[in-house]
């Protein structure tokens, strides 16, 4: 599997909110692994491919598989209605052992007024949780801010150590201690399909 190197920096990071202890950091590159497939893979603070996505369709596919580095899924996307009605519900997939894999919906997903998503989780009415950004002009940042409007997660633009700013398609993915890790990279991955870059 390929490898991308891990910066060599402080457990603790800053953010504009002040310092955040035991924050951890995953580089997504919005590039599929598999030959000629849309998707993206996600490596660890360790430099390992730690998840992909791939949806073997076409781009902005109807649905998106979230896989761990063996290849079981862990969760499924679909996107269901149409244009302003359109959402993403997500599954959570379980494996007992056997071929098939049974998914349990977890939370869904709806395009926001002011160029923004809202996040509802299963069996709850209300919005848990918010993205900034997921407007059409394809911008790499965005944060999801939790019901209090604190950020839980933050999405940039890869920088190297010596300051190089790389491409729009390598992130940086940093998520707060008390977040679901799976939950924020699911909402990175619908985010790619809201905005058709996967």
């Amino acid at each position: 599997m390929a490898k991308i190197q891990p910066l060599h920096s402080s457990p603790c990071s800053t953010s504009s909110s002040g310092v955040q202890q035991g924050r951890q950091a995953y580089t997504v590159w919005m590039k599929s692994l598999v030959f000629n497939g849309n998707g993206c893979a996600v490596y660890g603070p360790d430099g390992a491919v730690a998840f992909r996505v791939d949806n073997y369709g076409c781009r902005g596919g109807r649905e998106a598989l979230f896989m761990d580095r063996q290849g079981n899924a862990l969760i499924r996307i679909r996107r269901k209605g149409f244009w302003t009605f359109r959402m993403w519900e997500v599954c959570r997939c379980t494996h007992d052992g056997s071929e098939e894999e049974e998914a349990t919906p977890w939370f869904s997903v709806r395009r926001a007024k002011k160029g923004g998503a809202v996040v509802a989780m299963h069996g709850g009415a209300r919005t848990c949780y918010r993205m900034d950004g997921c407007s059409g002009a394809r911008k790499p940042e965005y944060r999801v801010r939790g019901v209090d409007g604190s950020v839980v997660a933050e999405v940039a633009r890869k920088q190297t150590s010596a300051g190089v700013v790389l491409g729009e398609d390598v992130l940086t993915l940093t998520v707060a201690p008390e977040m679901d890790h799976l939950l924020v990279l699911g909402l990175v991955v619908v985010r790619g399909l809201i905005n058709r870059s996967l």
